[in-house]
C-alpha cells in the first residue's frame, strides 16, 4: 500500500511536520530508510541517525526536532505508531491456505473453531479444542484435552500439553507420576518457536489473554501465567510458579517452583529468581534482587581483586602492629 504522509499520519494519530504530499510504501529502520519508505526512533541511542537517514519521515516523540532532510511523525509513542504503520502498509502474513491443512492431524473428538487455520504436520489430540481464528503454524503439537482460545497464534514446532516433569523418587528409583491436567491458553495468545508448555499434573498450566511468549521459552507444569505477559526467549518457569498480569520476564531469566510473581513484575535478562516477587517491583541478577539493592551488589562485585588488596594490606598491617606492641612489652 502507498499512501501520503498526510494519509499516514491521520490513521496513526501522529502530528505531521514536513510535506504531506510525500508517499510512502514500506517501513524501515532509521539506518537503512529509503526515499519511499518510514523509519521510527523510539531509542534515544539512534537520534544520531536522525540527521543523516534516507527515510521520507521518521516516526519520533513529540520533543524531537531535526535539520534532516526526513519529515517526522510525532507522537506520544514511536514503537507502537510503527507498528500501526507496518500494519498499514504491509499487512500480516497472507496464509496459503484456510481451514485445515490435508497433512495436519486432528482427532475426530477435537474441537476447531471457525477461520482457524492449521499448518501442514498440526497434530491436535484427543478433545482438544483450538479457538477461533486461531493459527497453528508448521508441526504444532496439541496434545488431549488441552484448549486455546479465540486468535492464538503458536509458531512451527511448539508443543503444548506433554507430560509435566513429574516423578516421586523411591529407593533411588524415579517413578512417573500421571499427569492428568491440561493446559489453557487464554484469547489473543500468540507463542514462539519450539515452545514447550507442560501438562498440569493435577488442574491446568494457564496462560493468560493477549500474553506473549518469544521462541525457546519452557512453561513447567500447574504454571499460572497471567494476563498480557511477556516472556522472552529462553526463559524458564519452573512447575506451579504464579506469574502475575502485565509481567515482563526477560531472556534466559528463570523463576522457580511455586514461586508468586506479583504483578506488573519486570526481571531482567539471565535473572535467577529463588524468592517471591511483590507487585511493581523489578529485579534482576543470580539470585533476583531489587534492582537498586542488586546494583550496589554488582558494583562491589566488580571491584572485589581490589578489595581483597586492601583487606590483605590491613591484615598486614595489624600484624605488623601486634609485633610491634609485643616486642615493645
Amino acid at each position: 500500500m502507498t499512501l501520503t504522509l498526510k494519509e499516514l499520519a491521520e490513521r496513526i494519530g501522529a502530528e505531521l511536520v514536513g510535506d504531506p504530499a510525500i508517499t510512502v510504501d514500506s517501513v524501515s529502520s532509521i539506518q537503512e530508510g529509503r526515499p519511499s519508505q518510514v523509519a521510527f526512533l523510539s531509542n534515544p541511542r539512534y537520534g544520531k541517525h536522525l540527521e543523516t537517514t534516507q527515510a521520507a519521515a521518521v516516526i519520533v516523540k513529540p520533543q524531537v526536532t531535526s535539520n534532516g532532510k526526513a519529515a517526522l511523525l510525532r507522537m506520544n509513542e514511536p514503537y507502537y505508531g510503527y507498528a500501526l504503520a507496518a500494519t498499514i502498509l504491509h499487512g500480516f502474513r497472507r496464509h496459503p491456505h484456510a481451514g485445515i491443512h490435508p497433512q495436519a492431524f486432528v482427532d475426530p473428538t477435537a474441537t476447531i473453531g471457525e477461520g482457524a487455520i492449521l499448518y501442514a504436520g498440526v497434530y491436535v489430540g484427543p478433545r482438544a479444542k483450538v479457538g477461533r481464528g486461531s493459527v497453528l503454524h508448521p508441526n504444532v503439537v496439541v496434545y488431549d484435552d488441552c484448549i486455546l482460545g479465540d486468535r492464538v497464534i503458536v509458531h512451527a514446532n511448539t508443543t503444548i500439553g506433554a507430560d509435566g516433569f513429574g516423578f516421586a523418587t523411591y529407593k533411588g528409583e524415579h517413578h512417573k507420576i500421571p499427569q492428568v491436567g491440561n493446559v489453557v491458553i487464554g484469547d489473543d495468545v500468540e507463542i514462539g518457536a519450539n515452545c514447550a508448555i507442560d501438562r498440569a499434573a493435577m488442574g491446568s498450566t494457564v496462560v493468560g489473554n493477549g500474553s506473549k511468549l518469544d521462541k525457546l521459552v519452557a512453561i513447567g507444569h500447574g504454571a499460572k501465567i497471567g494476563a498480557y505477559s511477556l516472556l522472552v526467549a529462553q526463559t524458564g518457569i519452573a512447575g506451579s510458579a504464579t506469574i502475575g498480569h502485565h509481567a515482563t520476564i526477560a531472556g534466559q531469566a528463570g523463576v522457580g517452583g511455586h514461586l508468586e510473581i506479583g504483578d506488573n513484575v519486570t526481571v531482567a535478562a539471565r535473572s535467577m529468581v529463588i524468592n517471591d516477587v511483590p507487585d511493581q517491583t523489578a529485579v534482576m541478577g543470580v539470585p533476583a534482587l531489587p534492582i537498586a539493592q542488586a546494583r550496589r551488589v554488582y558494583v562491589v562485585w566488580q571491584n572485589l581483586p581490589e578489595l581483597l588488596d586492601r583487606v590483605r594490606h590491613l591484615e598486614q598491617h595489624l600484624n605488623e602492629l601486634g609485633s610491634t606492641s609485643k616486642e615493645e612489652e
